[in-house]
């Protein structure tokens, strides 16, 4: 939980709403929603192919150049599609999160 709330909160900037006695359960508001991340031992443990979440950004290009300079791992450059641009990197445990932006550039 540590490595994971320091890239969270350290690399991707959200900011904790709750979290549960002991640690195991953050949540961040995002907007109208709420992300949560867990870690109960080996009930919930990190997939080993890696996990997908998705998160709008406003500046794909901006927000992937950002986290590469802070050295995250990008599984797929940028991406266009006919609905969305998007980019998939990976936070210290291997999970992936889609980074995408709908509609043209």
């Amino acid at each position: 939980m540590q490595r994971a709330r320091a890239f969270y909160e350290g690399v991707l900037g959200f900011k904790p709403t709750m979290q549960s006695v002991g640690g195991m359960w953050v949540e961040y508001d995002i907007g109208a929603s709420t992300f949560g991340i867990g870690c109960y031992g080996d009930a919930w443990k990190p997939s080993p192919d890696g996990t997908c979440v998705v998160l709008e950004v406003d500046n794909l290009d901006a927000e992937v150049s950002r986290l590469k300079s802070k050295g995250v791992p990008v599984a797929m450059e940028i991406t266009d599609t006919p609905v969305c641009r998007f980019a998939i990197v990976c936070d210290p445990d291997g999970n992936r999160i889609m980074l995408h932006k709908r509609g043209a550039r």
